[in-house]
């Protein structure tokens, strides 16, 4: 591969090495698509479910269905006020009620291959919440395409973009951070120094800067939204687009 090592973010797209990385990559995102469709078809998200059967019940789908045993990341579902957290917070598990915004944030591997998807439900109706869930998707489509367009932007300044993009729209962004790297399991082994592993207002360096063992990255773009008074939330993420 000598002669396909990525230069710069502009040549990246010439390197097989990259093709072939980012094709692994759909793939478990397609993966784990098809188990998103799973859960919604078996109505896991459902009013009377805990949190914390709900994150079983996926488990066993999971495992049952598609032989998943292993996730980069613990299952995750957040619902009603929980929703505002964030990834590292820890909350007790409270029973989905109807009128409650949930997420389900999930991190299967497949083959070797990290995947990471969120989504968000409405439970019931409420025109606000609707509004979030439809924003959601939309400016993960801005912020990922500002990192398609100027693939040199740092993650500090991607970060403050995804806050730009959230405000526009009304909301507050939630999270700590507007995305990550992903990539074979697992990349906290090799990723290299843990604030260029995040779009965030510490990672000062270009994300189309190359890997320890001189790839590009792969990044995740995560949303996570609040309305203005941070009673409630939502969470959506997938493979930056490229």
């Amino acid at each position: 591969m000598a002669d396909e090592t990525i230069k710069n973010g502009n040549d990246k797209l010439n390197s097989q090495e990259y093709i072939n990385r980012k094709t692994e990559l759909l793939k478990a995102q397609n993966q784990a698509l098809s188990l998103l469709e799973k859960i919604e078809s078996k109505k896991i998200l459902r009013p009377g479910i805990t949190e914390l059967d709900a994150t079983k019940e996926i488990f066993e789908l999971a495992k049952n269905e598609y032989g998943i045993v292993q996730h980069w990341h613990k299952q995750i579902v957040r619902s009603g006020p929980n929703t505002l957290c964030t990834f590292d917070d820890i909350s007790d598990s409270r029973t989905i009620a109807e009128g409650d915004l949930v997420f389900v944030d999930l991190g299967p591997v497949f083959e070797g291959w990290e995947a990471d998807i969120g989504q968000t439900y409405l439970i019931g109706n409420n025109t606000e919440k609707a509004k979030l869930v439809a924003d959601l998707p939309l400016i993960f489509n801005q912020v990922s395409g500002k990192l398609k367009d100027q693939p040199e932007i740092t993650g500090a300044e991607l970060y403050q973009y995804a806050h730009e993009c959230s405000e526009k729209r009304g909301w507050l962004f939630g999270g700590h951070i507007a995305g990550h790297i992903v990539g074979e399991f697992s990349h906290f082994l090799w990723a290299g120094r843990s604030r260029e592993l995040y779009i965030s207002p510490l990672n000062k360096t270009s994300l189309s800067g190359l890997d320890p063992k001189g790839r590009a990255r792969h990044w995740i773009i995560e949303i996570h939204l609040t309305d203005q008074s941070r009673s409630f939330g939502g969470f959506y993420e997938r493979l930056a687009l490229s």
